[in-house]
């Protein structure tokens, strides 16, 4: 069977349920080849789905409608940054200009993902999946802890996939001056992650406000993509 054409399989976007952001996860690993940075981002957010798909049907959150919200509302705003490109949000961009180079490593180019993602796009979508659902990311603490309990799931996942992404650049991390050690002491998904719900409840907070509220979104986005700059620095000699 032929692959789809990227632009083909963005076209079934946005989602509607957990279960339609995977099939599009599945679809874009199988189209994008090794040597594109966007494959090993995808590649690492579509296994943290498959982990929160299957604690969701468990129901092992306080809210899973909630949870279940944020991850399609979370993973559209992914597929909109990749279908828009060159016209990406300023968090997208080094990962999606750079996607092609040479010298950066698997792991740099899913932890740029992740920068952009988290950083970014999750504020977003939380304050998207409270007007969606109701209630207010100001007080509300039982949706709270379901969200950090995903922290766990993401560290698991990380952890299992690390092999995988290491391909390449086992044993090659001190020779290369510790750049990649460098790429990896910037990012801490715990901590941009509780960062992502505080920025949520400032976007919460200004939404009378939207002068304000575009104003204060339009330098976060910025400020991110200054660090997924700074967390796709070339590796001599990395494989992709």
């Amino acid at each position: 069977m032929p692959l789809l054409p990227l632009e083909a399989i963005l076209a079934r976007t946005p989602v509607h349920s957990i279960d339609e952001v995977i099939a599009v996860m599945q679809a874009i690993d199988t189209r994008l080849p090794d040597d594109d940075g966007v494959k090993w981002f995808n590649r690492l957010y579509l296994s943290v789905t498959l982990s929160v798909g299957v604690e969701v049907q468990r129901a092992r959150f306080h809210d899973v409608a909630f949870l279940s919200r944020l991850d399609v509302e979370f993973a559209n705003l992914y597929f909109a940054a990749l279908a828009a490109a060159e016209a990406a949000p300023s968090a997208w961009r080094p990962l999606l200009q750079t996607r092609h180079a040479r010298g950066i490593a698997r792991l740099q180019f899913a932890l740029a993902g992740m920068n952009a993602h988290i950083n970014r796009d999750l504020p977003l979508g939380i304050v998207q999946s409270f007007v969606a659902l109701g209630g207010d990311p100001l007080v509300d603490e039982r949706r709270e802890q379901d969200f950090e309990s995903v922290n766990d799931i993401l560290e698991r996942v990380e952890e299992a996939v690390k092999g995988e992404f290491a391909v390449g650049i086992i044993g090659e991390i001190d020779r290369a001056g510790g750049r990649l050690d460098d790429a990896l002491a910037m990012w801490n998904v715990r901590a941009a992650r509780s960062a992502a719900w505080t920025n949520a409840q400032v976007l919460w907070g200004l939404r009378d406000r939207p002068f304000l509220r575009d104003r204060f979104f339009g330098k976060l986005d910025r400020m991110v993509g200054m660090t997924g700059r700074g967390l796709l620095l070339p590796r001599h000699s990395a494989a992709v």
